[in-house]
């Protein structure tokens, strides 16, 4: 065993960096570093909370009980592993242009190509999504209530268009705000259900503790299957933690930042997904909650609390317009570093004055507009009819992230680059774990009949649209390819 002392430039260090990348995205250019510390961290809570615990875990733990904890917090492993990996491509070399641009150094303009344009396919339509929840949300105040849906929606989607388009720093502080509106809901749900459980108060007639779980079935009230089948939906609830990695593009010193922020996603999952739903377990009974309503809400009119489901509701909306921005900013960055290298429009590379790519965001908030449309012709139906779609973008996305954190690894094994300090653990396991775990979710989807069925009979056609748009952006790419090496 070697008896050298390891320093800070030894990359065997726990403060290593890697060796620089020889590697340059054209994209990254022209960015300001105006992104903070209290600025990323809030962004990486936010990507890690939003509706699909806020409202989605009402119908799921309807559907498979108690046993809801087990899969947030399987889905939150997965997650962490995801953003992990990310955090050591983000150390190995920062770049806005994240996944897409480490897709491009380790599988070619072809793998960048693919990564980019299935999370352009996430967001697009979750920001269609998003907008026609912020409406329905909104209609919940009775101020809203005659205001036309298709109308309220394009309120949301112009008022975050803006602050995204005018800084980034604008966008970090909108970001920060709404995390801290989303934590402070759920420090003050936990406080209160946490005290309703230790005093035995009753609510809605039930008194809380474990009686509540093994009285009503257990654990398992209907057995192990619903629960597998919920890891589908439950994973899109962890959706946009890889946004840190997008960030720290504009973060001045993404090697102190970036491995905080990360670390710290993984005991804020264990504490606000898996101890919030165990909390809603030790309260009411699984049959008390409903897909209609937020469990938090459930528990509040239970306990007759005053104004409570509207708190709840502006939390809700908060939730919808968070991931809205995270949408427009994101995929701005995202597109410019493909507009770069040729393979997305080139007018989604120009930036203003402030160091915004408005091209690409103003992309994006294209198909919000179109989700505008969608809420005045059917807006009963806009919310489901796009929602599943962007579930394949989601998968494809974490996908190409553990790809290219494989390859990197690979290409560290031959000596041709030195992975930094930070590293993801286990490697090249846990990348191979998790690609199996998410070609189960979509096994899963399958089975699970329905709409998500529907969802993955369509990955022909997205391949067959992918295949499509590349030959016809290929020349483009191999022309800007050649003026770059010349």
């Amino acid at each position: 065993m070697s008896d050298r002392t390891l320093t800070a430039a030894d990359p065997l260090a726990p403060g290593a960096h890697a060796t620089p990348s020889p590697h340059v995205d054209a994209g990254d250019a022209g960015y300001r570093k105006d992104l903070k510390s209290r600025h990323v961290n809030m962004i990486a809570i936010g990507g890690a909370i939003g509706t699909g615990l806020f409202l989605g875990a009402g119908g799921r733990m309807a559907n498979a009980g108690p046993s809801l904890f087990i899969a947030y917090a399987v889905c939150g492993v997965f997650a962490f592993l995801v953003v992990r990996a990310l955090g050591e491509l983000v150390l190995y070399r920062p770049s806005s242009g994240a996944f897409v641009s480490y897709a491009r150094e380790f599988m070619g303009e072809k793998g960048a190509y693919t990564a980019g344009w299935l999370y352009f396919l996430n967001w697009s339509t979750t920001a269609i999504a998003d907008i026609t929840a912020a409406a329905t949300y909104a209609h919940f105040w009775a101020m809203f209530s005659s205001i036309p849906q298709w109308v309220l929606a394009l309120i949301a989607l112009a008022v975050v268009l803006t602050a995204n388009l005018i800084s980034v720093k604008y966008f970090g502080e909108m970001e920060f705000w709404f995390a801290i509106v989303k934590v402070a809901a759920l420090v003050a749900f936990m406080l209160i259900g946490i005290f309703l459980v230790v005093t035995q108060h009753q609510v809605g007639g039930h008194t809380p503790g474990l009686a509540t779980i093994t009285d009503n079935g257990g654990i398992f009230p209907s057995g192990v299957m619903p629960m597998l089948l919920l890891l589908q939906g439950v994973v899109f609830a962890y959706a946009s933690v890889e946004l840190c990695g997008v960030a720290a593009g504009e973060t001045e010193h993404p090697e102190k930042i970036m491995p905080k922020a990360i670390n710290s996603i993984m005991w804020r999952v264990g504490l606000f997904y898996v101890g919030s739903v165990v909390l809603l377990a030790l309260l009411l009974p699984h049959t008390s909650y409903s897909s209609g309503q937020s469990p938090f809400v459930t528990v509040f009119d239970k306990l007759g609390i005053p104004g409570a489901a509207g708190v709840m509701n502006l939390v809700v909306l908060t939730a919808a317009l968070s991931s809205l921005n995270s949408g427009l900013y994101s995929t701005g960055r995202i597109l410019r570093s493909m507009s770069m290298s040729g393979s997305a429009p080139r007018f989604t590379g120009v930036m203003n004055k402030g160091g915004v790519p408005y091209g690409g965001i103003l992309l994006t908030a294209g198909f919000g507009v179109l989700g505008v449309v969608l809420n005045y012709v059917m807006p009963g139906e806009a919310f489901e009819l796009v929602v599943n779609f962007a579930s394949i973008g989601i998968l494809g996305t974490w996908a190409m992230i553990m790809i290219c954190s494989l390859l990197f690894w690979r290409r560290s094994q031959d000596g041709r680059v030195t992975r930094p300090g930070y590293r993801l653990p286990w490697a090249p396991y846990t990348q191979l774990v998790t690609l199996g775990f998410l070609v189960c979710v979509l096994a899963l989807m399958w089975l699970d009949g329905g709409v998500g069925r529907t969802t993955v009979a369509c990955l022909p056609l997205i391949a067959a649209v992918l295949a499509g748009g590349w030959f016809l952006v290929r020349g483009r790419v191999k022309a800007t390819a050649e003026a770059a090496r010349d």
